[in-house]
C-alpha cells in the first residue's frame, strides 16, 4: 500500500466532544472519563515489574544491607556516647574502688538521685575516657557507613535499570497497540489528546516510578530497621514512636483523598490543553487568515487557567502532607526527650541510648514524612497510568484469521455482496450495497458529502468492518486475507498529501524499500516528478523537513503519486488524487494514470467530474446507496442525478451571472 493516511471519512460516534466540533475554532475534545480508581491503577502498573522480579530481589536485599547498616549507626554512636561520658565521671571518682562502693556512699550521703541516674553506667573510679575502645566503635561506624553508602548506590543503579525497562516495555506495549486499533478509535480521539497519552503521561509514569520506588522501598524497610532497634533500646519510647504511625496514616489518607481527584483533572486538562494547541497550530493559517487570533487566545486562556487551577490545587493539596507530617515528628520528638530524660535521671537507660533514641526518632518519622510526600508523586503517576491504561484496554480491530488464505497473483476483480454497513448502530448509510469491479476497469464515485463514497473505500482497506454481507478480492472474502496482504495489493492516493521527514528518493520508495534507483527514477519519471527534482540542488537527496515545506503543495501531491506508481498495486484508489496540481499537470498527471491504470483496477472519488470522463462505470451515490451507474455519456443522456451534478458544476456560474 503507498500511503497510509486515512482518507477524509464521517466521523463514528464516540466519547463527548467539547462544543464546536473539531476545526480551528471548534472544541479541542475530551477523553473517555472515569473516576479514578487508584487500587486497582496502582497494582497494575506494580505488575507491569513482574519481568524484573529477580532484580527486585537483589534490589530489596541491597537495600535491606544498605539500611541495615545505616540503621546500626546511631546505636554505635551512642554506644561511643556512653563510652565518653562515663570517661569524664570515672575520671572525676577515686581510684581504687569499685562502683558499687561509689554508689553506696552517694546513697549514705543523700545523692540517691545521682547514684541511680550513674548506676545505669559503666564505671572505673579513677580512670579517664578509653580511647582504644573508642576508636573501635568509630571505625566500626565508619565501616557500617561506607558498606551502607555503597549498597544504597547499587540499589539506586540496578533499580533505575528496573525502571527504564519497565518503561520501556510500557513504551513499547503503546506503540503495538495503537498499530492494533481500528479506525474508528483515531476518529473520535483528538490528536492532542492521543499524544498527551502517548508522551506526557508516559513520561509521567517514569517519573513517578523513578521518585518513588527507590524512597518507598528505603522508607519502609528504614521504618522497620528503626524500630526494632528502638523495642531493644527502650520499649516504653518505642511507644510512643509508634503513636506518630496512625497519625501519619491519618493526615495522609484525608489529604490525599482529597488531592487525587484534582490530580485526574489536572492529567485530563493537560491532554484537552494539548488538543487544542495541536489544534491550532495545524490550522494556523487558518486562523491568520480570518483573524481569529483573539477567539483562539481567549479558548488557550479559559484551557491553561482550567489546568492552572488543577495543577496548583492538587500540589498545593498534596504539598500539605510534608509540613503536616514533620509536626507529627517534632511531637514525637519532644515525648521521647522528655521521657528519655526521667529514664536517664531514673538510670534505666544511658545518654547515649537516649541520643541514639531521639536519632532514630528523626530516622523513625523522617521516612514516615517521605512516604507522605511521596504520595503526591505517587497519586501523579497512577493518575498518569490509568488514562495509557485506558489506551491499552481500548476495543481492538478484529485479528487477522488463524489460517489466512492466500490471494495469490491478484487480477483485482473487486466485488460488494450486499454490503450494508453504519458508523452509529441507529444511523443506517450503506444499505444492502452491490457491485463488481471487473480488472482493469477504473470505476468512479461521485455524489455529494456524506454519501458515503470515502466509506466505501475504507471499507475495501478493511479501515472499518461491514456490517453485513461481503467484499471480495478475485472471489475471496477480504476478511480470510491478513490486513497486510489485503493492503499491499492496494495503492491509495489521497487528497490531503503525507510526507515523512527524509530525502525524496525515501518517500517515493516508502511502500517499496527494496526498489532500485532505476525504478524509483521511472516512477518518478511516469508522475512528472523528475523535471522539478532535477531542478532541485540535492537531486533525488533533497531532505523533506516532517511537514515538507521546502516543496510546494503541488509537488507535494506528486511525489504521493510517485509513490504509488512505485508500489505497482493491483488496485488503485485515488481520492481526488490531483486536486492539489494546476491545470496543465493535471493533465499530464491523468495521462500518466491511464498508464498505469492499465490491467489494474482504479476506484477514483472525484467532486470534479470532468476528471472521469473516460471512467469505464460511474457510480453515483446517495446516502449510502449507488442511485445510478453507467458511463459519463450515458448519465448524461439519462438526466437523472449524474446530470444535475454536472450542470451544477459547469453551469453555475452562468446562472449566478445571470
Amino acid at each position: 500500500m503507498s500511503d497510509t493516511k486515512t482518507p477524509e471519512r464521517v466521523p463514528a460516534p464516540g466519547p463527548r466532544r467539547g462544543p464546536g466540533g473539531g476545526g480551528p475554532f471548534g472544541g479541542a475534545g475530551m477523553p473517555p472519563q472515569k473516576a479514578m480508581n487508584f487500587g486497582p491503577s496502582a497494582r497494575r502498573l506494580l505488575g507491569r515489574l513482574r519481568p524484573e522480579a529477580a532484580w527486585l530481589v537483589v534490589v530489596t536485599l541491597l537495600t535491606v544491607l544498605s539500611v541495615g547498616f545505616s540503621v546500626l549507626g546511631p546505636k554505635l554512636l551512642g554506644e561511643g556516647t556512653n563510652i565518653i561520658v562515663a570517661g569524664f565521671v570515672s575520671k572525676s571518682l577515686p581510684a581504687g574502688v569499685s562502683q558499687a562502693q561509689v554508689l553506696e556512699g552517694m546513697r549514705r550521703n543523700g545523692q540517691g538521685q545521682l547514684a541511680d541516674m550513674l548506676s545505669g553506667m559503666h564505671l572505673t573510679p579513677g580512670h579517664g575516657i578509653d580511647f582504644t575502645a573508642l576508636s573501635h566503635v568509630l571505625m566500626l561506624v565508619l565501616v557500617l557507613y561506607v558498606f551502607a553508602s555503597v549498597f544504597s548506590w547499587l540499589q539506586a543503579f540496578l533499580l533505575n535499570g528496573v525502571t527504564m525497562r519497565t518503561v520501556y516495555r510500557l513504551r513499547r506495549d503503546v506503540e503495538e497497540k495503537i498499530h492494533r486499533l481500528p479506525l474508528k478509535y483515531f476518529d473520535t480521539m483528538p490528536r492532542g489528546e492521543l499524544l498527551s497519552r502517548v508522551t506526557n503521561d508516559i513520561d509521567n509514569v517514569q517519573q513517578s516510578l523513578q521518585q518513588t520506588m527507590s524512597q518507598v522501598l528505603t522508607s519502609l524497610l528504614t521504618v522497620i530497621g528503626v524500630l526494632v532497634i528502638m523495642f531493644v533500646i527502650s520499649p516504653l519510647l518505642a511507644l510512643i514512636a509508634l503513636v506518630s504511625i496512625p497519625l501519619t496514616l491519618l493526615v495522609t489518607m484525608v489529604i490525599a483523598k482529597r488531592s487525587q481527584k484534582m490530580f485526574v483533572a489536572q492529567w485530563r486538562h493537560t491532554g484537552a490543553l494539548n488538543a487544542q494547541i495541536e489544534e491550532t497550530y495545524s490550522g494556523h493559517a487558518i486562523v491568520k487568515v480570518f483573524g481569529r487570533q483573539h477567539e483562539v487566545d481567549e479558548r488557550f486562556a479559559a484551557k491553561n487557567e482550567e489546568l492552572y487551577r488543577a495543577s496548583f490545587g492538587a500540589q498545593f493539596v498534596s504539598g500539605i502532607i510534608m509540613p503536616s507530617m514533620q509536626f507529627v515528628g517534632n511531637l514525637v520528638y519532644v515525648g521521647i526527650a522528655v521521657v528519655g530524660g526521667l529514664q536517664v535521671a531514673a538510670g534505666v537507660i544511658q545518654i547515649g541510648d537516649v541520643q541514639a533514641f531521639i536519632q532514630y526518632s528523626r530516622q523513625f518519622t523522617q521516612p514516615l514524612a517521605q512516604l507522605g510526600s511521596m504520595a503526591n508523586l505517587l497519586q501523579s503517576g497512577v493518575a498518569s497510568a490509568e488514562r495509557v491504561f485506558e489506551l491499552l484496554d481500548a476495543d481492538e480491530q478484529s485479528p487477522d484469521p488463524d489460517a489466512p488464505a492466500s490471494a495469490g497473483e491478484t487480477k483485482g476483480r473487486l466485488e460488494f455482496e450486499d454490503v450494508s454497513f453504519r458508523y452509529a448502530e441507529d444511523t443506517p448509510l450503506i444499505e444492502d450495497l452491490s457491485l463488481v469491479a471487473e480488472p482493469g476497469q477504473t470505476v468512479a464515485i461521485v455524489g455529494p458529502t456524506g454519501a458515503g463514497k470515502t466509506t466505501l473505500v475504507n471499507l475495501i482497506l478493511r479501515f472499518y468492518e461491514v456490517g453485513a454481507g461481503r467484499i471480495t478480492l478475485d472471489g475471496t472474502d477480504i476478511t480470510r486475507l491478513t490486513r497486510r496482504e489485503l493492503r499491499s495489493r492496494i495503492g491509495m492516493v489521497l487528497q490531503d498529501t503525507w510526507l515523512f521527514a527524509g530525502t525524496i528518493r525515501e518517500n517515493i520508495a516508502y511502500g517499496r524499500p527494496d526498489a532500485t534507483e532505476d525504478e524509483v527514477i521511472a516512477a518518478a519519471k511516469a508522475s512528472y516528478v523528475d523535471r522539478f527534482v532535477r531542478s532541485l540542488p540535492d537531486g533525488y537527496d533533497t531532505m523533506l523537513d516532517d511537514e515538507a515545506s521546502n516543496v510546494s503543495a503541488g509537488e507535494k501531491q506528486l511525489l504521493t503519486i510517485a509513490r504509488a506508481f512505485l508500489a505497482r498495486p493491483s488496485v488503485l484508489i485515488l481520492d481526488e488524487a490531483t486536486s492539489s496540481v494546476d491545470t496543465r499537470t493535471e493533465l499530464l498527471v491523468q495521462k500518466a494514470m491511464s498508464a498505469l491504470r492499465q490491467g489494474r483496477t482504479s476506484f477514483v472519488i472525484a467532486h470534479r467530474l470532468s476528471t472521469i470522463r473516460d471512467a469505464d462505470v460511474i457510480l453515483v451515490m446517495e446516502s449510502g446507496r449507488i442511485v445510478e451507474q453507467g458511463t459519463h455519456a450515458q448519465l448524461l443522456a439519462a438526466g437523472g442525478a449524474y446530470y444535475s451534478l454536472y450542470n451544477a458544476q459547469f453551469a453555475g456560474a452562468v446562472t449566478d451571472d445571470v
